[in-house]
């Protein structure tokens, strides 16, 4: 991650505290998930308004009225999805784990996974989602970052393909184990053609760690060249 807008908040913990309401995005209660979807709708309306003014006047302008606009959109980013990963903080690669603003990276992940035409509407970033499922699957993984990378390489294989799903391949050889293949398996059993066809292949990669995931592989596979 790169850093972007600074803010007022200096403390990694303290923007977790400020988006708690964010965890409502995920919440099984439709209600609920009406009541955050609204508040991060005007956040987001905050963060594009505030991009607005940073464009006001073009040139000249004057850099203490641009630093001033330019620190208020670093804010205003924070207090959304996705700006909240790349305002204001950073991790060194291979150390996401120890990312104080990982909670909100797998709120996010999830997100997606859970919802996905609600995350597409209101926090669509694809390259984001990219670069963190990259570097969860180069980290250190503890006991409950493991348990959360099974869970979303299993929403993920058990729906229609979306944008960038293929990178959960890494996540699921950096998590491979027990747990992992049986819900692959369990996945392969259910009556969705989809999440057949999709965990079948990932089950398929596990075994064959030498093998890359590539879409020629990909179409090699489907087209019945299995062993």
């Amino acid at each position: 991650m790169t850093e972007a807008a600074g803010s007022d908040i200096d403390d990694d913990h303290e923007w977790i505290e400020v988006l708690a309401w964010a965890q409502g995005l995920i919440a099984p209660d439709p209600a609920v998930r009406a009541a955050a979807l609204d508040r991060h709708a005007r956040a987001r309306r905050e963060a594009e308004a505030a991009f607005g003014r940073l464009n006001e006047g073009r040139f000249p302008i004057k850099w203490l009225r641009f630093g001033a606009r330019y620190r208020a959109y670093g804010k205003a980013c924070g207090r959304c999805l996705p700006g909240v990963l790349w305002s204001g903080s950073r991790y060194a690669h291979g150390r996401i784990s120890s990312w104080p603003r990982l909670p909100l990276a797998l709120l996010f992940l999830e997100w997606e996974a859970r919802y996905p035409q609600e995350w597409t509407e209101h926090a669509k970033g694809w390259g984001t989602k990219q670069a963190l499922i990259r570097d969860l699957a180069a980290t250190d993984h503890d006991q409950h970052l493991s348990a959360k990378l099974v869970d979303l390489v299993d929403l993920a294989v058990r729906r229609t393909y979306r944008c960038k799903d293929r990178e959960y391949v890494r996540v699921a050889r950096s998590v491979d184990g027990d747990e992992l293949r049986d819900r692959l398996r369990r996945a392969h059993r259910s009556e969705s053609p989809a999440a057949q066809l999709h965990a079948e292949y990932v089950l398929w990669l596990l075994d064959r760690p030498e093998i890359p995931n590539t879409r020629h592989v990909w179409r090699t596979w489907l087209s019945g060249a299995r062993t």
